[in-house]
């Protein structure tokens, strides 16, 4: 077994029946545009996002939803009994926490674990994994937020090339 096996392994991830199809191999993927999470509190959303994690606004409407870009990539908050009603758009929403992990320069990880714990933010716990490290901690409607020395994923590209 290899370092990510224990990781990786799910009900989907070993199972040859499931795995294995007829269709023809579907075309590739650029990444993963939008990554939502949910709100309720709309001013200390927008203070959290904004003013302790820097994120830069690029859409808003109150008491719905809330957008931003985090580097290239952004990140939806969505009022989740507005967005469960449907609107223009498919019905979405969720009961619970979401999940978010931010990736940082290895050379700015102690920065930022230091820059959020003088800015009052709670650091719940850190992970080392085969191929990096990150920590986690809460946004004010109790997301969990991860943030991590880079892509450490396999196939992933480190700042050292191709993983």
């Amino acid at each position: 077994m290899g370092e990510w096996d224990t990781i990786l392994d799910s009900p989907f991830g070993r199972n040859p029946e499931v795995c294995m199809t007829t269709a023809p191999s579907p075309p590739p993927l650029s990444g993963v545009l939008e990554t939502v999470l949910y709100y309720r509190d709309e001013p200390a959303t927008r203070a959290f996002y904004e003013d302790v994690l820097g994120c830069r606004p690029i859409g808003a409407e109150s008491d719905r939803y809330l957008f931003y870009r985090a580097g290239e990539s952004v990140l939806l908050l969505f009022v989740a009994e507005k967005t469960r009603e449907g609107r223009r758009l498919p019905a979405h929403g969720t009961v619970g926490p979401g999940h978010v992990c931010f990736h940082v320069p290895r050379a700015s990880y102690e920065t930022w674990r230091t820059y959020l714990r003088e800015a009052g933010v709670t650091l719940e716990d850190e992970a080392t994994w085969p191929r990096g490290k990150s920590f986690y901690f809460r946004d004010p409607d109790g997301n969990c937020l991860e943030i991590a020395d880079g892509d450490f994923w396999p196939g992933g590209v480190a700042e050292s090339g191709p993983i």
